[in-house]
């Protein structure tokens, strides 16, 4: 009678829908890339008849109302009004939580360990509830344990090996690299984790090789499921004017790696020759950037938005004269493809997977190297002085995304990379101990 059990069931798990747990430690609602995913993907996810819970840390995803949120509260060291502050002793009252301030007082970023062991705690007495779970680059040490009882796969859009290396690059302070470095100790263990789990998603091929050189996870691991936009939604408005000499671009975190600093230096070069605007996606934040807006005289040309929702992003998409990535390395790069979506003319440098995601300089995006303020300042007004280029180019762009990415089509893949992990033997062996279980 069981053996007839578990053919029907792994019958459904081949074939009919799945109940996911979906884990995302950090899922800021409107900038930076892992709330963007974890949005988008469990919705088309819903969309194609799956049941899907998330479980989340701050800052907590915004999601569709069929997904429902299992919040798992951290310490929020890191939140965005005060950042770095030390929890109050009556915080320490759980063992991850005192983790998380013991990692702290090291110089460690916590997170990714102590929301995994949140998550495990949180899904052992779930073991029955779920087919899959579906970690979003968490990579903490527990999700090893959670791959014990439930199916796991991860999501790893890039090696955070590049955000360090960068990182260091950018720090000539001896003590300053000596804190970076224990801050980004976290990324040893993310690499075990990796490396020792059956199903990598990668978003580029760009990611793939990148992962494989940095964190040792091995080829055959890892299969390429490139991420999605919503051509509907992000699309050009005909009746928005857009603005003479008004650049956009999206600063979802002030490190290193996204550019911003480099973008900055461009637009001082610009305004000595014209009136130019930029409107940063993201919030202010004391450091870096604003101490060289301010130095660079910037003040009164950049206007920061936050918190707003996609249909006013693609207002101001559609307002704006050029859209800008200024990245040093991107391993996929989801707000390319949404400026791209919405027919703005888009100006990115060739960091990482961008080339892969945007196509050829001239064509569908005008690109320039990263690291180069001259160079990224030339593509600026190579595109702001000819009016025709940018139609053709932002034409040229919608074209490409539309073509090439929905939401719908990176869930149906993630998806049957859900099927090829259920039909692994080692996670048919647990179909068959919970039927076993279940009938006793």
């Amino acid at each position: 009678m069981l053996g007839g059990d578990v053919q029907r069931e792994l019958d459904r798990l081949r074939e009919g829908p799945l109940r996911l747990a979906y884990l995302t430690y950090r899922g800021k609602p409107h900038v930076g890339g892992q709330g963007v995913y974890t949005r988008h993907l469990t919705k088309a996810l819903v969309d194609l008849g799956h049941h899907v819970e998330v479980y989340g840390g701050q800052p907590y995803p915004v999601l569709d109302p069929r997904v429902e949120l299992h919040q798992l509260p951290s310490l929020d060291i890191f939140n965005d009004q005060f950042p770095g502050r030390f929890p109050a002793y009556w915080e320490l009252n759980n063992w991850p939580n005192t983790l998380e301030a013991l990692y702290f007082l090291k110089g460690t970023f916590a997170e990714p360990l102590t929301f995994s062991l949140r998550a495990y705690r949180a899904l052992q007495g779930r073991v029955n509830d779920f087919d899959l779970v579906h970690d979003n680059q968490c990579l903490g040490k527990h999700i090893l344990s959670i791959e014990k009882i439930i199916p796991t796969i991860v999501t790893l859009h890039h090696p955070i090996t590049k955000d360090r290396k960068l990182e260091m690059q950018h720090t000539k302070n001896y003590w300053k690299r000596r804190g970076i470095s224990r801050w980004y100790s976290f990324v040893k263990m993310q690499g075990k984790v990796a490396s020792r789990l059956p199903r990598i998603v990668v978003v580029s091929e760009n990611s793939i090789a990148d992962i494989h050189t940095d964190m040792k996870v091995s080829l055959d691991r890892m299969r390429l499921v490139p991420v999605g936009v919503d051509p509907d939604l992000f699309k050009p408005i005909p009746s928005v004017a857009r603005k003479p000499h008004h650049l956009i671009t999206t600063a979802s975190a002030d490190v290193a790696l996204k550019g911003l600093a480099y973008l900055l230096e461009a637009v001082a070069k610009l305004r000595t020759e014209r009136d130019v605007h930029l409107t940063i996606i993201g919030k202010p934040r004391a450091g870096a950037s604003a101490d060289l807006i301010t130095s660079l005289g910037l003040s009164d040309c950049i206007t920061y938005v936050s918190g707003v929702s996609d249909e006013r992003i693609v207002e101001l998409y559609a307002e704006s004269t050029l859209a800008v990535v200024p990245s040093l390395y991107e391993g996929f790069s989801l707000p390319s493809i949404e400026a791209m979506s919405t027919g703005i003319c888009l100006v990115a440098t060739t960091g990482g997977a961008l080339p892969e995601v945007t196509g050829r300089d001239g064509d569908t995006v005008l690109s320039c190297p990263p690291g180069d303020a001259d160079a990224l300042a030339a593509a600026l007004r190579r595109g702001l002085d000819d009016e025709q280029l940018r139609a053709k180019i932002g034409a040229a762009g919608r074209t490409r995304v539309v073509e090439r990415w929905s939401w719908r089509h990176c869930a149906s893949l993630t998806v049957d990379q859900y099927r090829e992990v259920l039909m692994m033997p080692h996670n048919v062996a647990k179909v068959h101990r919970r039927l076993e279980q279940n009938a006793r």
